[in-house]
């Protein structure tokens, strides 16, 4: 009679004694017996899931049915693995949907790898409960365990990377969302109040209300001129929302109950280039058309300038921007004549005029400015006049010449 290798004959019992190299076989062995247990087991682990450290878990995105399946899926694939009649694959088809369809749910992934934890002790203690039945050697047991708990890392890590691959698309989706309707937005969809009504909800903020619309410029190093914006104005909460377009960064600012001025201060303090900010608008309807205004505000800032401009500031500037053939009109009918001067004489007639006007036409005031005598701004503002062919005092000529002045500086600066 041929003596049976897992037989060890005390009593007539048999103890399965592996030779070497078949520890794989009692594993498998063992996995395949608890196979036609699944439901059973499933059960158990949803059983302490909700009872060991109910406060770590958060299933309550999840249908109960929902949950029970998963489960029963998770432990039928530990199995099926251990008893080899699945490979062990480190992008496991069953891992990764679990792990899909729980990001998708908004269930942590902590809590996911818990469960995955606890199925493990739950097929541990069920392979253990069929190695007693079996009478399997201790030295084979503690092989199956290790095989076990390799196979629980393995599924583990192919949950972990579906979920965090399904996180990164949820973002993109998100983001590319929150863009379209940002977009909208700016395109003056927000007439449309039931649009405005659904919009203000995903992007958390008030359909009505003052709203500053913010512009800030790509710099040279390819970022833009604003860093940091939406921390500081949280700081101070001032709901914003921001994005970035072709070759501009974009936010829509939500006053509420705060001053356009606490805003504006805020982000000041971070301008790294030129930034342009609206008027006040009144709710997502009207920051269309505060968004031309604040790319106007942005036109009105010199080129290399670091600064945060407002568009109550630069109305002159802005009318300028706004009509440039009609600007460069301007600029040759008033200050053609000057232009046409050699550089030094040039310049020294324009510094004069710029100071006479910014010192409310007050010769006195503009020598002092200029560490120059009376008599000698009196000549320069002569020869000018003689120049120019037109009178410099009155009302008319102060706005043309102020605007003339603001239209070179804008043209040589740009």
């Amino acid at each position: 009679m041929v003596a049976d290798p897992f037989t060890d004959g005390v009593h007539g019992a048999r103890t399965r004694t592996p030779p070497d190299g078949s520890t794989e076989r009692i594993t498998h062995s063992l996995a395949a017996a608890k196979l036609d247990e699944v439901p059973e087991l499933a059960q158990r682990l949803m059983s302490a899931i909700f009872t060991d450290n109910p406060e770590w878990t958060d299933y309550s995105p999840v249908p109960r049915e929902d949950l029970w399946e998963g489960c029963a899926n998770y432990l039928a694939r530990v199995l099926d693995i251990l008893s080899g009649r699945v490979a062990r694959s480190e992008d496991d088809s069953v891992a990764a949907a679990i792990g899909r369809r729980r990001a998708e749910q908004g269930v942590p992934l902590e809590v996911m790898l818990r469960t995955f934890r606890l199925g493990g002790r739950i097929v541990w203690e069920a392979l253990v409960d069929q190695a007693h039945t079996d009478r399997v050697d201790p030295d084979a047991v503690l092989g199956a365990a290790t095989a076990m708990w390799t196979v629980i890392d393995g599924l583990s890590s192919a949950l972990s990377t579906s979920y965090r691959n399904t996180e990164l698309e949820q973002l993109r989706s998100d983001d590319q969302r929150r863009h379209a309707l940002v977009e909208d937005l700016l395109g003056g969809r927000a007439r449309d109040t039931a649009f405005a009504q659904r919009t203000a909800k995903e992007l958390d903020l008030p359909t009505s209300g003052p709203y500053l619309v913010v512009v800030a410029e790509m710099i040279a190093d390819g970022s833009f001129a604003l860093r940091g914006q939406q921390a500081a104005l949280s700081a101070l909460h001032i709901r914003s929302v921001w994005q970035v377009r072709a070759d501009t960064f974009v936010g829509l600012v939500a006053l509420e109950q705060h001053e356009e001025a606490t805003a504006l201060s805020a982000l000041r303090q971070l301008v790294r280039g030129r930034v342009g900010a609206s008027p006040v608008v009144r709710g997502l309807a009207e920051v269309g058309v505060g968004h031309e205004l604040a790319v106007t505000a942005l036109g009105t800032s010199p080129r290399g300038a670091v600064e945060l401009v407002s568009l109550g500031q630069r109305y002159p500037e802005a009318l300028l921007v706004q009509s440039p053939d009609l600007a460069q009109r301007l600029l040759d009918e008033h200050l053609g004549a000057i232009l046409a001067l050699q550089p030094k004489e040039r310049d020294m007639l324009l510094e004069t005029l710029s100071a006479w006007l910014e010192e409310n036409c007050s010769t006195a005031n503009a020598a002092v400015r200029l560490h120059c005598h009376r008599n000698t701004v009196l000549n320069r503002l002569h020869r000018i006049t003689t120049l120019i062919g037109r009178p410099l005092h009155g009302r008319d000529s102060y706005v043309a010449l102020s605007l003339a002045l603001s239209a070179l500086r804008m043209r040589s600066e740009g």
